[in-house]
C-alpha cells in the first residue's frame, strides 16, 4: 500500500513538473497583462478557502479553538490523538492557502516594481516565463489545497452517517427504544360480559 501510494505521489510531481515546465516554456510568449487575471483569481480562491476552512473550524471544532488560545490548562486539555489529527486536517488547507495569499500579495507589490525596469526583448521573455511558472505552480497548489479541504468534509459526512446508523440500531434493541405491542387488558373482560 506504501509503495502504492508513493507512486501515486510521483506520479503527479511528474505531472506538476511537466505542467510548470510548458508554464516556463510557453508563458515566455504571453504578456503580464494576460497573466494577471490568473492571478487575481487565485488570490480570491486562495482568501475563499482561508476563510471557508476558517469557518469550518469554528463550527466543528469550537472547544479545540478555545483550548488552543486558553493559556491555562484545563480539564478538558486532554484530547484524543483522533480529534487532533481531524483538527490538523481541517488546518492544513488554511495554512497553505495563507502561504499562497502571502505569495500573491507579495506579486502584486512587486509587479509593478518590475514593469518600472527597462528590460532587454530577451530577458522580458525570462521574466513571462518565471511568472508563468510562478502562476502554473500556485495553481496546482490551489488544486491540491481544494482537494485537501474536501477530504474533511468526506470525513464528517462518512461520520454522521455512520452516528445515524448507530442511533437507529440503539433504539431498535434498546429496551426502552421498542416497540410495544397493545396489550388486549381489557378486550377479554368486556367478550365476557357481552
Amino acid at each position: 500500500m506504501k509503495k502504492l501510494a508513493i507512486s501515486i505521489y510521483v506520479f503527479f510531481a511528474v505531472v506538476a513538473a511537466a505542467i510548470c515546465g510548458a508554464g516556463y516554456y510557453f508563458g515566455r510568449h504571453i504578456p503580464f497583462a494576460q497573466q494577471w487575471p490568473l492571478y487575481e483569481a487565485l488570490r480570491t480562491t486562495a482568501a475563499i478557502i482561508f476563510a471557508v476552512v476558517g469557518a469550518w473550524l469554528a463550527i466543528v471544532y469550537p472547544e479545540r479553538l478555545k483550548f488552543s488560545f486558553d493559556q491555562q490548562p484545563s480539564r478538558q486539555s486532554t484530547h484524543k490523538k483522533s480529534n487532533r489529527k481531524n483538527f490538523e486536517l481541517l488546518f492544513v488547507p488554511a495554512i497553505h492557502s495563507t502561504v499562497i495569499l502571502i505569495v500573491l500579495l507579495l506579486s502584486g507589490i512587486i509587479a509593478p516594481l518590475l514593469k518600472q525596469v527597462a528590460w532587454e526583448p530577451g530577458s522580458l521573455e525570462i521574466i513571462r516565463g518565471l511568472s508563468y511558472f510562478l502562476v502554473s505552480g500556485l495553481t496546482l497548489w490551489q488544486i491540491a489545497i481544494v482537494a485537501m479541504a474536501i477530504a474533511p468534509v468526506e470525513m464528517l459526512m462518512g461520520r454522521a452517517a455512520q452516528e445515524e446508523v448507530q442511533e437507529k440500531i440503539d433504539r431498535r434493541f434498546r429496551p426502552e427504544g421498542r416497540r410495544q405491542l397493545p396489550r388486549p387488558a381489557d378486550g377479554g373482560a368486556q367478550n365476557d360480559q357481552a
